[in-house]
């Protein structure tokens, strides 16, 4: 199981420091997310700054870029760090990529997702192979590539794509034509196993495909102190104040809970839905624990079901160094 970190928000000038340590920690890839700043710029001070570390959007949000924009980005990141680079994307929600980001929500996200990804490697295939640009979807269509707009190959084109999800019309998609799946912190070991992998399976099923490469990603919340519960605790009602994330809570008859911490959202009522979720909600959708046993119990919930895991903490050095490196040690001989 690769152990991976998160990018804290953070402006550029951090990024470095916090690269080479992620190295130096024995981290895997170093994962940046798309919420206060760009996902994409930070992965060049990654690459520049470590010799080893793979990194990642995790995720960019794709409704808000075009198809070529994206392969662009990829492209030129894969070359420069010699095929460190994995592209993670995913849909955001609808009130956000209309509102925060000013572009049209599509009839059909797994549709307009699958055709993004399609109409990607139609480009990368163009610049790799020379092939003719011929890609003609609903959403997308791309036929223009004159020598000009055209970077040309590279020595390492084959770039993994994952994308992210809740619920499962975007596993059977990642089964269907990704290289990996995004599992959100908002999830259960029930959930995971009887809705979401049996999902990427039947897309699996469908393709007639096999991707011996493929990987499931958790980003799994924990706590090992009241503080970082308490922090815990807010998260989840946040996420699950989303009415597109209500089949998980669904999953284990908690729909009315959801539909509660929608209604205090809409009301702007935050710092009252931490306290909706009780702790059999928090054991569910958390893992908790002292420092010295969190791996442990990491371990015992994900070990045969994922491969990739980092936790929804991000990795700043400087602060709890022991308990980095302890984590990544014991996961690591696990």
């Amino acid at each position: 199981m690769n152990v991976d970190a998160i990018l804290a928000p953070s402006t550029l000038s951090g990024v470095p420091e916090v690269a080479r340590a992620a190295e130096a920690f024995g981290f895997d890839a170093l994962w940046c997310p798309e919420t206060s700043h760009d996902p994409f710029l930070p992965g060049v001070l990654i690459a520049e700054h470590t010799r080893y570390l793979h990194f990642g959007t995790a995720i960019a949000v794709s409704f808000a870029r075009s198809p070529t924009t994206l392969a662009y980005l990829a492209w030129d990141l894969a070359q420069f760090s010699q095929g460190r680079f994995l592209l993670g994307l995913g849909t955001q929600v609808k009130a956000h990529i209309e509102r925060r980001f000013g572009m049209p929500w599509p009839d059909s996200v797994v549709g307009k997702l699958r055709e993004q990804i399609q109409a990607i490697r139609s480009l990368w295939r163009c610049w790799q192979e020379g092939s003719e640009l011929n890609y003609r979807g609903r959403y997308h269509r791309l036929t223009l590539m004159s020598p000009f707009f055209n970077p040309g190959p590279i020595p390492h084109p084959d770039i993994p794509i994952l994308i992210a999800g809740v619920n499962p019309g975007l596993a059977r998609l990642a089964g269907e034509e990704a290289d990996g799946f995004f599992v959100h912190p908002l999830h259960s070991i029930d959930y995971l196993a009887q809705v979401l992998l049996p999902a990427i399976r039947l897309g699996f099923t469908k393709r007639e495909r096999e991707n011996p490469r493929f990987q499931l990603c958790v980003m799994a919340f924990t706590a090992t102190s009241k503080q970082e519960a308490q922090f815990v605790r807010a998260q989840i009602a946040f996420y699950a104040s989303t009415p597109s994330y209500r089949r998980v809570l669904e999953h284990h008859g908690w729909g009315e809970v959801g539909e509660k911490l929608s209604a205090l959202a809409s009301r702007a009522r935050w710092e009252e839905m931490p306290a909706l979720i009780d702790e059999t909600m928090l054991e569910t959708f958390a893992v908790l624990g002292e420092e010295q046993s969190l791996a442990e119990k990491l371990r015992r919930r994900y070990a045969g079901l994922v491969q990739r895991l980092s936790l929804y903490l991000p990795f700043v050095p400087g602060q709890r160094d022991n308990f980095w490196r302890r984590l990544v040690e014991e996961l690591r001989t696990a």
